[in-house]
């Protein structure tokens, strides 16, 4: 596969998932405000300082009110990573490989655009309850995501793309996660308090992962939830298994053995899944969440750094793309 349609393949399916993941940020956290007590503020710094883009924020705002941090995050064009960019970003993606598409997934992608352009128009950051247009936009992608299980063959574009996808996933389920450590937890007195479950809650349903870690781990106890959203072997969000799925993915594009490295890019994810999966929840605390989270999301911007010189970049002609958070 030519190295340009591979990249783009790549970021098709990063871009999809950090918009995805951005309407999931923003609709958790406009739950969890409906369910704080009146005397609390409502906090979306929180939200901001997630993403990585909280230098930026501020040289444009002062303050972080929810009208103004959800415009940021949605549709602010200066933003890089609003969802408008990203969806602006793999509508583009995919037209310039739209012979490599199936009609139907073109179709979705164009409609997802002109779904963030209406929101645009209709100024729905303004509403009082503008959760329907964040639903709409999961959903949306979420469809784009099954018509690929459903009618793309297993080549290397399929790999390339979930790739980009696992990869994306990893990074924002840490910085989600992350979160918690920023200000959802305003005091150390309130921890096992109903506060503190609220915004345990919160996180797992960031991740539509609430009933599954009820089904698993039964109640919500803080070591629970980050083993469940960073160690957990089954769960497709957690940590581990985007990594575990990425690792494949590589494998299935260079014909690498499962147990081997031929590059530089299967190296590191090898051994980033390698110290994962012989790690557990008491290693991760004592290390500190925060410091744990931060090394994790600069070792994935790391691998995306070598999958781009190892599988993009040409002599002559260089294909980049906008990285994810820093």
């Amino acid at each position: 596969m030519l190295s340009r349609v591979a990249s783009h393949i790549y970021w098709l399916g990063r871009y999809l998932e950090r918009a995805e993941n951005y309407a999931r940020f923003i609709d958790v956290n406009f739950n969890l405000m409906q369910d704080l007590p009146m005397d609390l503020k409502e906090q979306w710094g929180p939200l901001v300082a997630a993403t990585g883009d909280l230098e930026l924020y501020r040289k444009k705002y002062t303050g972080f009110e929810r009208h103004q941090v959800m415009f940021f995050l949605t549709f602010d064009t200066d933003n890089p990573n609003s969802m408008l960019n990203a969806v602006k970003n793999s509508r583009e993606n995919a037209r310039i490989i739209r012979e490599n598409l199936s009609k139907e997934t073109w179709e979705k992608v164009n409609e997802l655009y002109y779904m963030m352009q209406t929101g645009l128009e209709k100024k729905v950051w303004k509403r009082e309850d503008p959760r329907q247009f964040y639903e709409q936009v999961k959903n949306q992608i979420l469809l784009l995501y099954g018509l690929a299980d459903s009618t793309v063959a297993r080549t290397e574009g399929w790999y390339f793309r979930q790739l980009g996808q696992l990869l994306e996933r990893a990074d924002k389920t840490s910085r989600i996660l992350d979160v918690k450590y920023h200000i959802l937890l305003p005091s150390v007195y309130e921890v096992g308090s109903p506060m503190d479950f609220l915004h345990w809650m919160a996180l797992l349903k960031s991740v539509t992962g609430f009933n599954t870690y009820r089904r698993l781990y039964g109640n919500i106890d803080p070591s629970g939830v980050v083993e469940f959203m960073v160690l957990n072997k089954y769960f497709p969000r957690s940590i581990y298994y985007c990594i575990k799925e990425a690792e494949r993915c590589l494998h299935c594009i260079s014909g690498t053995p499962t147990d081997g490295f031929k590059n530089s890019v299967e190296k590191a994810m090898g051994e980033m899944r390698s110290r994962m999966e012989y790690s557990d929840v008491d290693d991760i605390i004592s290390e500190g969440l925060h410091e744990y989270l931060d090394k994790t999301q600069l070792k994935i911007n790391h691998i995306s750094d070598l999958i781009d010189i190892t599988y993009f970049r040409i002599k002559e002609n260089t294909v980049t793309q906008s990285q994810s958070q820093s």
